[in-house]
């Protein structure tokens, strides 16, 4: 009799960190993974291309659960995020694997390594939320590899975190299956979704993936839940800035998503598989800002790089900066409320009322949440 879980069960970790997990079914003898759009066909002992999802006794798991590669404390524009409670701090974690094979990845130590337990930290989701608490963090970002992997600590997580009034942010490719994108989501108050390019051809190269799922995930986002979106596109030379390329992504953006959504262009540096590429020149930074203002976005940004007029927020109807950024600091600040402080209208995003009330700036600070067990 063949078997279908959505939903996860309960999670009552090993000591090794293995839960049962959600999202698979079963077909001619193997477990199919449904978390992601890889559905991963996985015989007994079998792993997932992300690694820590495992048919162990004809039973699908996560090997990760409670098992982090490590908390620090950021600023949330560092996710990036900029509309979303400036000048805050997050707490930030993750854990190994990943279900994309990016040749670029920066966090490629993490994302790509198979020795879970030499990298982490034992950290349940209540004690995740209390050091968040403690430590004065408006929100905690599951992030560094993709969150989507580890759903079901995630979602846990979260939950523990908003009974204590902490709010949760997804740091993510958007590679998601559609089964598995409400329980996920639900949970979650702002994401960055990282477009990696905008060509089927570049996510199959250099991601081993594919582009349409990242842009159903964007739009059912942005039109189907409440949860606050920014856009992170990384340009690296020869690969993806074109620039026909990158005003398609900006024209499609506008179209699908509309013009309020966020979105960064960060430089590239090599790293991964792709050290014989060159760092994003700055001026290749500039001319997609500009393409992107062009079309009509209003909120571009510019990253990894010291730019203060391109890392500011306008008023898009008065043009004035309402938000100064430079680096993670914040200068000027002009917004009341969630309108601009000089004509009126509305800036979106997610905004405290009063303002920052103090900024956490560039600091990175890491910690040990075994404190806080």
């Amino acid at each position: 009799m063949s078997r279908r879980v959505d939903i996860p069960p309960p999670a009552s970790p090993t000591a090794s960190g293995i839960v049962p997990a959600g999202w698979w079914h079963e077909e001619d003898g193997k477990l199919v993974c449904d978390l992601c759009p890889r559905s991963c066909r996985l015989g007994e002992g079998q792993r997932g291309f992300c690694f820590i999802r495992q048919n162990l006794g004809g039973q699908m798991v996560l090997t990760s659960y409670g098992r982090s590669t490590g908390f620090c404390i950021d600023p949330i524009e560092k996710k990036p995020l900029n509309h979303f409670y400036p000048g805050t701090a997050v707490l930030s974690f993750g854990t190994a694997g990943c279900n994309l094979g990016c040749k670029f990845c920066q966090n490629w130590s993490i994302s790509k390594s198979r020795e879970i337990e030499r990298l982490s930290e034992t950290a349940t989701p209540q004690a995740i939320a209390r050091a968040a608490k403690a430590l004065g963090c408006k929100s905690v970002a599951y992030t560094y590899n993709d969150p989507v992997i580890f759903a079901e600590y995630a979602v846990d997580t979260a939950k523990a975190c908003h009974e204590l009034g902490i709010k949760n942010v997804a740091v993510t490719a958007g590679y998601i299956s559609e089964v598995a994108r409400d329980y996920f989501f639900e949970h979650m108050d702002a994401a960055n979704v990282d477009l990696k390019g905008f060509s089927e051809d570049f996510y199959h190269r250099l991601c081993a993936g594919h582009l349409q799922p990242v842009l159903d995930t964007l739009k059912y986002l942005v039109h189907k839940t409440q949860v606050w979106v920014e856009i992170t596109n990384l340009i690296i030379p020869s690969e993806n800035d074109d620039p026909g390329e990158i005003r398609a992504m900006c024209e499609w953006i506008l179209k699908e998503l509309g013009p309020d959504v966020p979105l960064h262009f960060t430089a590239f540096h090599p790293d991964f598989r792709l050290m014989d590429h060159p760092p994003t020149p700055g001026d290749t930074l500039i001319r997609a800002y500009d393409i992107a203002r062009e079309v009509g976005l209003h909120y571009v940004y510019t990253g990894n790089v010291l730019d203060i007029a391109r890392q500011s927020t306008y008023c898009p109807k008065c043009g004035n900066v309402v938000i100064e950024r430079q680096g993670y600091w914040i200068g000027r600040y002009a917004l009341k409320g969630s309108n601009c402080g000089y004509c009126g209208a509305p800036i979106a995003g997610r905004f405290d009322p009063q303002g920052p009330r103090e900024q956490w700036g560039a600091r990175r600070q890491p910690v040990r949440i075994a404190h806080f067990a």
